[in-house]
């Protein structure tokens, strides 16, 4: 399946992982590009993917609850009667946390099994997918610009 996926965006086929990695501000915005996204591959992909989102080069946060709620329901809505997946979010800032906590509770009881982690290596033996591939090669090689 041919992909074409903003720059903060990827899928690996051969492990069935949505991995994005929000930079810069996370508004409103980022969160309904991401479920637009999301709807778009479950419609193309003939099997379930787990996902994988890294806020670590997230710097500003502009959110607040209502859009968190509404995504939360939408994805809750629109997934329910599909395969079980797994959804894990590397998150190290307080206010990212806080809005993934109310995520985590609003999807409680779907097939979307959501988890927060700050360490990536135990977010990939949640997801059960290689350290390597959770990392990110773009920051990676800013850093040793």
């Amino acid at each position: 399946m041919k992909l074409d996926l903003p720059p903060d965006c990827e899928f690996h086929e051969d492990i069935r992982l949505f991995i994005h990695r929000p930079r810069g501000l996370l508004n409103d915005k980022v969160l309904e590009r991401l479920v637009s996204i999301l709807g778009d591959l479950e419609a193309t992909s003939k099997e379930p993917f787990d996902r994988f989102t890294d806020t670590l080069e997230a710097d500003a946060v502009d959110l607040n609850f209502r859009p968190i709620l509404k995504v939360s329901l939408f994805r809750r809505l629109t997934y329910e009667g599909r395969p079980e997946v797994k959804s894990a979010m590397l998150a190290t800032d307080s206010t990212i946390i806080q809005y993934a906590e109310l995520h985590k509770l609003m999807t409680e009881g779907s097939p979307i099994e959501f988890q927060i982690f700050q360490d990536r290596r135990k977010a990939a033996e949640w997801l059960g997918v290689p350290l390597e591939r959770l990392e990110d090669r773009k920051a990676t090689e800013r850093v040793r610009s």
